[in-house]
C-alpha cells in the first residue's frame, strides 16, 4: 500500500489546511492481508512537555501475547493544540515503529479516525504514512452525537455528525463506559469494530492499547523492568 510523506514544521493553521486536503485520500473498505500481528500505539510526555515519548506495542493476533515492542523519545516540535494530536505525537510514533522487528498487520490508534472535526483524526494520518490499515479508538468523544449503546458487551450504535456517520460507539464491557470506534485507514467500520472487540476481551480498553499505555507512560525504573522481560523472553 502506497505510504504518504510530508514535512512536520507546520503551523497549526498550516496542519489543519493539510488534514483538509489529505482526507480524500482515507480508504475505509477493507484492504487488510490476514491478521497475525495487531499493533498499539500511544505517547506520553517528559520533561515538561518537551520530549515526547512515543511507544508501539505488537501482539499475536488472536492470542494477544506481546511478540514485539519499541520505545523511543524525541523533543516535543508541535504544541497541542485540540483536533491536532497527530501533528504533535505522529513523528515519535513513526520512529517507535521503525524500529520493530514483527511489522503488524492492523495498527489500533489510542485516538480517532474519522470521528474528528475534519475527518482526519490521527488513526486516518497514521494509516496514510505508514500504508498500514488503522483503526481508532478513543476514550472520548471528540465530535457527533449519539444513543448510549445497551449494557451488554459488543453492543454499539452509530456516532454521527451533521447525518453522516463517522463511528460507533461500542460496549467492550457491561456496566462500564463504551469506547469511540472509527476507521482510520483501509479497514471498514465493521471490521474495526469486530476487531476492537476482540482486542479487548476483558477490560475497556484493547490490549493494544494498554501495552502501548504502559510503554508510554510508565516510570522510568518500570519501564526499563518491562523491556527487560521482553528482551529476556526475545532471546
Amino acid at each position: 500500500m502506497k505510504r504518504l510523506r510530508h514535512r512536520w514544521d507546520l503551523t497549526p493553521r498550516q496542519a489543519i489546511a493539510l488534514q483538509a486536503r489529505l482526507r480524500g485520500q482515507v480508504v475505509a473498505v477493507d484492504r487488510l492481508k490476514p491478521v497475525r500481528f495487531v499493533g498499539g500505539v500511544d505517547a506520553g510526555f517528559e520533561d515538561g512537555g518537551a520530549t515526547t515519548r512515543a511507544a508501539v506495542a505488537v501482539l499475536a493476533f488472536p492470542a494477544l501475547d506481546l511478540v514485539d515492542c519499541a520505545v523511543v523519545r524525541r523533543p516535543t516540535r508541535f504544541p497541542y493544540v485540540p483536533g491536532l494530536l497527530s501533528f504533535r505525537e505522529t513523528p515519535a510514533i513513526l520512529a517507535a515503529l521503525a524500529q520493530l522487528r514483527v511489522e503488524p498487520d492492523l495498527v489500533l490508534c489510542d485516538g480517532h479516525g474519522l470521528a474528528h472535526p475534519r475527518r482526519f483524526g490521527i488513526a486516518c494520518h497514521l494509516g496514510l504514512l505508514t500504508g498500514i490499515p488503522t483503526i481508532g479508538i478513543a476514550k472520548s468523544r471528540l465530535t457527533g452525537v449519539h444513543r448510549d449503546p445497551a449494557n451488554r458487551r459488543g453492543a454499539w450504535t452509530a456516532l454521527k455528525d451533521g447525518g453522516e456517520r463517522i463511528g460507533a460507539v461500542l460496549r467492550t464491557r457491561v456496566n462500564v463506559k463504551p469506547v469511540y470506534v472509527s476507521v482510520g485507514h483501509a479497514v471498514s467500520l465493521k471490521t474495526a469494530i469486530r476487531y476492537a472487540l476482540a482486542c479487548a476481551p476483558r477490560y475497556r480498553l484493547p490490549e493494544t492499547t494498554r501495552w502501548a499505555h504502559r510503554l508510554a507512560s510508565s516510570p522510568r525504573r518500570e519501564l526499563d523492568s518491562i523491556l527487560a522481560r521482553h528482551r529476556a523472553r526475545a532471546r
